[in-house]
């Protein structure tokens, strides 16, 4: 177990270290350099727009490479869906800008950013379920969240990056080359992860199933509408929360209220740092005390929390901006530390690959993708954005409801029985 878990780990840092960098780039750069015939607002909705594109095309990865791992093993998934996504992400640090060939500038970006959300779309199910396919059911939430860590080391990784050239090169050099670096090294973090994925097994629960669903996603849709739907509506808010921390807030920071990049990733990054860290300590009270309750509790921390965060971050003051980060992303863990175990728990062998994944993907459209987008509208103009509140309070009760009608999953130890002596 430890060492299938340092492996899937390692394969969603990295996927989501081709994610993340995007957004990062999408904040700080991609409006003026792709989008320079707009206004500062409409190039950065339009840099977001694109940001965006990747999460549309995650529901479709989970449909291609959830139809491979229901049908042929969740192990080819984590190979397939690495390489295309690093690939892709290679790619984008090659693309010219609008400057130099026009308007395939940012056709080639959205196209590009497409294949990176496919890619995507497929590396959550098929890490997540061969962890948790593996683990024993009593510490399948444990296991199951060391996956969950690797989007948290990839996020680190990609503002790590960025952070670094923010303090070495001038404005003009980050504008000009600098941004690229990151999306090249992805290359060399996908090889590396390739190695490390070739030699794992095959899920158990995978080769135990007698009979392989023909169409996954038919079977899902027939059988299992319902539950895709509420998966998707429950796990809305936690993409909302994560994105409006990490990609919207940097750029309102930076771009309204004077704040240098480099405070402000600094200060994204160390609440990130707390929430990896907390990640697996959360999934154990998941085992515990069962995935539903921890869901209902996190889902009402970040309600009661939006608030108070949006007020925090409109001070531009480092300490408090933290503090407003780190209880939101406290909130999001205690949620999202138990999904890998959870959605798994909700869908059959034979249809779990693409059910598990659909829904959690869906979510991502719902929750990441138009989350930096609604949120950079409605902080526009002055004073603090409390519209950014109220759309993340009422995405976050959304999602309260749509937990509440989801079953409990965990397993119960069935106790020993001593017979009646007399």
């Amino acid at each position: 177990m430890p060492r299938l878990a340092a492996a899937s780990l390692a394969g969603t840092a990295i996927e989501f270290y081709d994610f993340f960098i995007y957004g990062t780039a999408a904040a700080l750069v991609l409006g003026p350099l792709f989008f320079p015939t707009f206004s500062p607002l409409a190039g950065t909705l339009a840099a977001f727009a694109t940001f965006g594109v990747g999460f549309v095309a995650r529901p479709l990865g989970s449909v291609l490479f959830g139809h491979l791992g229901d049908r042929r093993g969740r192990r080819p998934v984590l190979v397939i869906s690495l390489l295309l996504t690093g690939l892709a992400t290679v790619a984008v640090g090659c693309v010219p800008t609008y400057e130099t060939i026009g308007v395939a500038a940012p056709v080639l970006l959205l196209v590009l950013r497409f294949v990176q959300g496919v890619g995507l779309g497929g590396e959550w199910g098929g890490a997540v379920l061969l962890t948790a396919e593996h683990a024993p059911p009593e510490r399948r939430a444990l296991w199951a969240s060391f996956p969950q860590v690797g989007p948290a080391i990839g996020f680190l990784l990609a503002n790590g990056v960025t952070l670094a050239l923010s303090a070495t090169l001038t404005e003009a050099q980050f504008a000009s080359w600098g941004w690229r670096i990151p999306f090249w090294g992805a290359g060399v973090l996908a090889v590396a992860g390739i190695a490390l994925r070739a030699s794992l097994t095959e899920s158990p629960d995978f080769l135990q199933v007698r009979e392989h669903a023909r169409v996954p996603l038919v079977e899902v849709a027939r059988g299992h509408w319902r539950l895709v739907l509420l998966t998707a509506g429950a796990l809305a808010v936690g993409y909302a929360v994560f994105y409006a921390v990490t990609t919207w807030s940097l750029s309102y920071g930076v771009e309204h209220l004077g704040v240098s990049r480099t405070v402000m990733l600094a200060c994204i990054m160390a609440a990130v740092v707390v929430k990896g860290a907390l990640t697996p300590v959360a999934a154990v009270l998941g085992d515990r005390y069962g995935r539903r309750p921890m869901c209902l509790v996190g889902c009402t921390a970040i309600a009661l929390w939006m608030f108070p965060m949006v007020a925090l971050l409109a001070t531009g003051e480092p300490l408090l901006m933290f503090l407003g980060f780190l209880v939101a992303l406290l909130a999001f863990v205690t949620m999202f530390s138990v999904i890998a175990a959870y959605l798994p728990e909700l869908y059959e062998p034979r249809v779990r690959c693409t059910g598990a994944a659909v829904g959690y993907n869906l979510a991502g459209v719902l929750g990441g993708a138009l989350t930096p987008m609604v949120a950079t509208a409605a902080a526009n103009g002055e004073g603090t954005p409390w519209g950014v509140a109220a759309y993340l309070t009422a995405v976050a009760v959304l999602s309260l409801g749509c937990f509440a009608l989801l079953p409990e999953t965990r397993p119960v130890r069935e106790e020993a029985v001593v017979p009646a002596t007399g």
